[in-house]
């Protein structure tokens, strides 16, 4: 069997790459840098003069000669073998009729928990959002700390004391509401520093969150290990790493108790199994970052399906309201905030054919927070 084209298919706001063989069977893959697509379809374009009449099924050869191929690496090029990475893996699948799963050490569960969002930034808003969760069968939420839909130029200075205070008594009102027998995932979308996370942390432990992701900016390994160090509370990073040894360092360094890698970022399916292999040994959990189309969801379904310590699965937010779920033919199966893994050949999933017609591309824009006197703010 050989490749025979790569083709990039834009839709909404995700780039998808089908790769064709010369017997018919074709696999799907998604780039993960969502604020670069053309820098990642230009890196797919570049590689497909070797990548054509190669056989699909050397996974790990292909993906080592992309990986080493040039002195240059990043994430527009880790996005883009990821997508590559994915999609071979798809092919291999199929060619021999079986879920990726199996050909990753075989299913170790057959639905996975995970944990949806609450699109809502009022402690009041937050709480009603967790109990609408709930009554869906859901045992876990994503609460986002700071407010997305807030203007991106602010007004006024950030208050530590009113700030830290605020941020405790959402975290407060959505654990009375739901009780005890419901998780809080904490999203503070790197919006803190070091003394706001801390302090917040500290503040959050009664309320016993499943756990804190990316309190600060997840740049430095050490200094997030420093915010895990102070807080009985778990914290999670990793969605930015982009090669095994970054996901290493964050594991090595104590840095988190979970990790998120994203297996369209880090290096696809071949990359994600070993950082969970590597969390493995330190007693970490997997908790898969998914911020993207079905194409990344499937293929976090064929990681979480064959690791031992996968831990909960961030709920795809294109299948919330179901506007999305016709970019795929057959649907995600799910039940009480359980997604069931699908077992049908590859990573279980196809494209439909009119893609492009039905979800026409819209790239999202470059967008920054400006504080009050001009500077740049994380969110």
């Amino acid at each position: 069997m050989k490749i025979t084209e790569l083709e990039l298919i834009p839709a909404d706001k995700y780039l998808f790459l089908k790769i064709h063989t010369d017997e018919g069977i074709t696999g799907i893959g998604e780039v993960g840098i969502w604020g670069y697509l053309d820098a990642a379809g230009a890196v797919i374009n570049k590689v497909k003069k070797y990548l054509i009449g190669e056989n699909p099924m050397k996974t790990e050869h292909i993906w080592q000669f992309l990986y080493r191929c040039l002195y240059f690496r990043g994430s527009v090029i880790m996005s883009a073998l990821s997508a590559i990475d994915i999609a071979l893996w798809d092919i291999k699948g199929k060619y021999l009729n079986v879920p990726v799963y199996e050909l990753l050490g075989g299913k170790c569960r057959d639905r996975v928990r995970s944990y949806a969002p609450v699109f809502k930034y009022t402690a009041k808003e937050m709480a009603a959002g967790c109990m609408e969760l709930k009554e869906k069968g859901f045992t876990a939420a994503r609460l986002i700390i700071p407010d997305l839909t807030a203007p991106q130029v602010m007004d006024n200075p950030v208050i530590y004391a009113k700030k830290v205070e605020e941020e405790i008594d959402k975290i407060r009102q959505c654990r009375e509401a739901v009780g005890s027998q419901f998780d809080l995932c904490i999203e503070i979308h790197r919006s803190m520093t070091v003394p706001e996370a801390v302090s917040f942390a500290k503040g959050v432990e009664p309320y016993l969150p499943y756990f804190i992701e990316d309190p600060i900016a997840p740049d430095n390994a050490k200094v997030m290990a420093q915010v895990a160090a102070a807080t009985s509370v778990p914290i999670t990073t990793g969605e930015r790493a982009i090669n095994l040894q970054e996901m290493d360092e964050l594991i090595t360094a104590g840095a988190a108790r979970y990790v998120r890698p994203d297996v369209c970022a880090i290096g696809g399916l071949t990359v994600a199994k070993k950082a969970a292999a590597i969390a493995e040994t330190h007693y970490v959990g997997i908790v898969p970052h998914n911020p993207l189309g079905p194409v990344s969801t499937a293929a976090c379904l064929q990681l979480d399906a064959c690791i031992p310590n996968f831990a909960i699965q961030e709920f795809p937010s294109f299948n919330m309201d179901g506007a999305e779920d016709g970019m795929i033919k057959d649907g995600l199966q799910v039940e009480d905030g359980h997604i069931l893994i699908p077992d049908r050949p590859g990573i279980g999933i196809e494209l439909v054919d009119d893609i492009r017609e039905r979800f026409p591309a819209k790239p999202r824009d470059l967008t920054a927070v400006i504080a009050y006197d001009g500077s740049v703010l994380d969110r």
